[in-house]
């Protein structure tokens, strides 16, 4: 018992996000071990992923650092930088501008993706490090851990729990965790 407190006091190294049999849209989101649902892109999962084809990648990703509405969420416990969302907070998602796959300041023109949204998806929002660090246009952007739609509605290829589940994940997680879509 011992060592099971103090792995959860060191953190997960990895998440493991498998397909949910069946479910295209849908995955297992397995954190030692713990199990919890989850939805993911509208096209299901892609090795080949592209700026607007909603699907969520195939790979291993680091966890960057996080956002939070400290408005609508508060008290979360977590390791990983986070950071609270302001009004004027945007991620660029047009593959053309300099700033692609960057947060971004209000007023901003290019396309943009608002950080302080008002359905709560990113009331807890995590960056995983796709196309971020090292970029390619068109090889996607804002691919998130985030909060889910009524439903378990898809993602626009990002990996979406439930705020309870998140709660429950987010003192397993550091900065490095890696998130692994297979």
């Amino acid at each position: 018992m011992e060592k099971t407190r103090a792995g959860a006091r060191r953190g997960a190294s990895t998440i493991v996000v498998r397909p949910q049999p069946g479910k295209k849209t849908r995955a297992l989101v397995q954190v030692g071990p713990m199990t919890v649902p989850a939805a993911i892109g509208r096209s299901g999962r892609s090795i080949l992923k592209r700026e607007g084809d909603g699907a969520t990648p195939i790979a291993a990703m680091k966890l960057l650092y996080g956002f939070t509405r400290g408005d609508n969420v508060r008290f979360l416990r977590t390791a990983l930088p986070m950071r609270r969302i302001r009004r004027d907070m945007l991620w660029c998602d047009e593959p053309g501008n300099s700033n692609y796959n960057r947060l971004v300041k209000a007023p901003f023109g290019p396309s943009h993706e608002e950080m302080r949204r008002s359905d709560g998806l990113y009331d807890v929002c995590l960056v995983l490090d796709w196309n971020v660090r090292s970029r390619r246009r068109h090889r996607g952007s804002a691919i998130f851990f985030h909060l889910i739609r009524p439903g378990y509605e898809p993602t626009a290829g990002c990996v979406a729990v439930n705020l309870r589940d998140m709660r429950r994940i987010l003192p397993l997680l550091r900065k490095g965790t890696t998130v692994r879509v297979v």
